[in-house]
């Protein structure tokens, strides 16, 4: 469902070309070190972790009891791998808001 809060996060999402970051303007950077901030909140966060894991622990549980090999329970197991695989990718991207926050709040370094 869209609300004012989805509108409101799609116009701050962090938008900004990577590839020539001498260019970026103070307020740029300013943006990227308040968003890295925002996600090392989240990754300091003990109980996110602990529903993260818990998610986590439970698709791979699901994937256990999947004992078979039909075309349903194929899919059901690329479903549920692609479930891990989503979660992970969330939490590289919290890494990488850091990593971001972290070269512009200390040296001039093009991040990779």
């Amino acid at each position: 469902m869209i609300d004012d809060n989805s509108i409101e996060f799609f116009n701050s999402r962090l938008t900004i070309d990577f590839s020539n970051t001498k260019n970026l303007t103070p307020s740029q950077k300013d943006k990227i070190r308040n968003y890295g901030s925002q996600a090392e909140n989240l990754l300091k966060n003990r109980d996110l972790a602990m529903f993260i894991h818990h998610f986590k622990f439970q698709i791979t549980d699901e994937l256990i009891a999947i004992s078979t090999h039909s075309e349903i329970d194929n899919a059901e197991r690329i479903a549920l791998s692609n479930q891990l695989k989503g979660i992970d990718s969330f939490i590289n991207s919290l890494k990488r808001a850091v990593i971001l926050k972290n070269r512009f709040g200390n040296t001039e370094q093009v991040p990779e």
